[in-house]
Parts: structure tokens; sequence; C-alpha cells
């Protein structure tokens, strides 16, 4: 983000963050990162009140040390860090008295947790008319699920995205990248927050954010839901033209144990491709000429293609591809993307 001559754009902006864990606090980070004074409230810690982020993979070096996790530390850089009990009077007053100059206030407690507090929205935008409230829950403050308990795995399972995520056989790859608290919890409350607070500004009148982990990724399904409503099937995993039933595009084992992602979707990156590995004859062999992901003819080319990367090691594949404009790259592991000069600097949160 490049600062303007006045500041970053949120600068002036002020945050009261309830949130714990993943998805909130990650989402108060970025408006940190965009300006925002953020602080960020826990209850006390005797009674299992604080962000339980705070313990997770915390090590030796850090209990001696006295400090949370680095993951805890990670969240919530950039943060004003402060205590107050909410089951107790002084504690509420501390907090409605804050409120009183905040532009908005993000909360995670499971739906009806925080009317119980005294702090429901209608009650909070009779006292404060341009505050932004934003709640993330798992499935939204009125479905009818709204009081289960839930995780990632949970919110992508029930929004058909897990399904996908799978081998032609159908055995699941849980992902190790958290789909649902990021984009359905992070991405999706930032832009309801950002698009309110452009709102406040214009009306003076603040909106209360419902953030449904599991609508917001449903919401995203869109290729597979498209391909469901046009065809009448849901796409098979493995099988369709995004999740390996197109030899153009998918992930490649390597003689070394390693992969290469191909991502030579459009015709003219397939051909550059084939150029490159010296398989012109491949050429014409492509969905768009005809040769549909999932039917025998491309499940047999998509074998041919892996047993000529499986013949040669990574490092091999880089060096064919280097200069050939066709979408191929390694498939690397975080200690090497952190490490590549691709992203330098910014591959931190």
């Amino acid at each position: 983000m490049t600062a303007v001559a006045d500041g970053l754009p949120l600068h002036g902006i002020r945050v009261i963050d309830l949130t714990k864990l993943l998805p909130g606090p990650l989402a108060t980070k970025h408006l940190v990162d965009l300006g925002a004074q953020v602080i960020k409230i826990e209850g006390p810690p005797e009674q299992g009140q604080d962000d339980g982020s705070r313990h997770m993979g915390r090590t030796r070096d850090d209990v001696a040390a006295k400090r949370p996790s680095l993951a805890f530390r990670t969240l919530n850089a950039g943060k004003e860090l402060m205590q107050l009990d909410l089951r107790d009077a002084a504690g509420r007053d501390t907090l409605l008295a804050m409120l009183a100059d905040a532009d908005v206030l993000i909360e995670g407690f499971r739906p009806g947790v925080m009317a119980r507090l005294g702090f429901d929205w209608a009650s909070l935008h009779a006292a404060h008319p341009r505050l932004v409230v934003c709640a993330i829950s798992g499935y939204g403050q009125h479905s009818i699920w709204s009081q289960r308990a839930g995780h990632d795995i949970n919110y992508i399972a029930m929004a058909g995205v897990l399904e996908q995520i799978a081998t032609p056989d159908g055995d699941i790859a849980v992902p190790n990248f958290q789909i649902g608290d990021l984009l359905g919890g992070t991405q999706a409350a930032l832009a309801g927050v950002l698009a309110a607070l452009v709102g406040a500004q214009r009306t003076g009148i603040g909106r209360f954010v419902d953030i449904s982990m599991a609508h917001e990724v449903l919401r995203h399904h869109v290729l597979a839901t498209a391909t469901l409503a046009a065809s009448g099937r849901v796409p098979h995993p493995g099988r369709d033209l995004l999740s390996g039933g197109a030899p153009c595009y998918g992930a490649y084992r390597t003689a070394d144990g390693r992969h290469l992602a191909v991502g030579a979707l459009e015709l003219k990156f397939w051909q550059a491709l084939c150029q490159a590995v010296a398989r012109p004859d491949w050429a014409g062999l492509h969905w768009a000429l005809g040769v549909a992901p999932g039917t025998a003819a491309a499940l047999a080319l998509r074998s041919e293609l892996a047993a000529l990367f499986a013949t040669q090691p990574l490092a091999h594949w880089l060096r064919v591809f280097d200069n050939v404009d066709c979408c191929v790259t390694p498939v690397l592991r975080l200690d090497e993307t952190l490490a590549h000069p691709l992203f330098g600097e910014c591959a931190t949160v």
C-alpha cells in the first residue's frame, strides 16, 4: 500500500475489535495496514476469555519470554491491546464509552451473545448512528444453523467446496489454507466493512454487516455452480476442466517427487507447452478444439503428459519452461516461496 500525502486511506478510522483466532483478527490487521487505529479487546485470561491464538504454536522460547505465540503476534501487530470483562457491568460501560468515538465494531461471537451483553444492533445504532457493526459467524445471525458450532472445514464442507477438493476416486484432500476463515470470513468482512464505511461517510448512517462464512464461501463457488446450472450435474472431482479432467490444467509429479503446476488453459499456451516438450502432435488435442475434459481422450493424454514429466526432475523442467510463455511453474514449499525473489519483503501477512 502506497501512502498519500495525508496518510494511509483509513487514517483517522477507529476500530474496536472483539474477535479472536483467525478470520476477524486478520481482517482488522488488514485495516491496520490500511491506516486504521484498531483496539483489540480480550477478556480475562484466568477465565479463559483471552484469544486462543495466543497459545497456538507457542514455543518454549515464547513461554520463557512471557510472550504469546508468533501467530498471535503476527495477526495483531500494530493493534492496541486491552483487557475488558464484558460479563461485568464496569467492562460493558467502558466499551460503551469507547464506542462514542469509534467508527467500526467487529465481533465474532456466536449469534445472540452481543444481545445478551446489551450490545444488540438496535441499541448500538440508536446510540451511535454512524457506527458500522460487523458480526462474523459460521452460519449467519439468522439462519437455521445460527447456533451451531463449526470451524473452517465445516463451512467449506457445507458450501460444497470440500467435496470438490478431491481425487477422481473421491478421497478428500483437506487444504492447509483456511478457505472458509480467510475468504468467507476475513475478506468478506473486510469488503463489507469498507463498503459500510463509505456509506456512513456519505449518509451519516452506519450499517450492520452480517458475515456468514459458509454463505460467503458458497457465493464464491461460482464456476462449479454454473456447471451445475448449465448441465444439471455437479462437476466430478478430478474430471472437470479446472480439477484435473484436462491435460492443460493440473499438477504433475516429476522424477524427483516434486510437482509442476500446469495452467496452459488457453490454446496458445497449450501449443507453446507442446512445442517446448517436443510434442507438437499434441497441440491440436485441447478442450477448445473439442477434446472435452474428463473424456477418455483427455484422460489418456493427461496420462501421457504425466509420464513425460515423470522422466526428469523438477530442475530440468524449470529450465525447459524458463523462457516459454505457457503458464508452467513449480509447486513450491512455503519456505521456498518465502525465499523466492518474486515475493521478497511482500511474503508476510
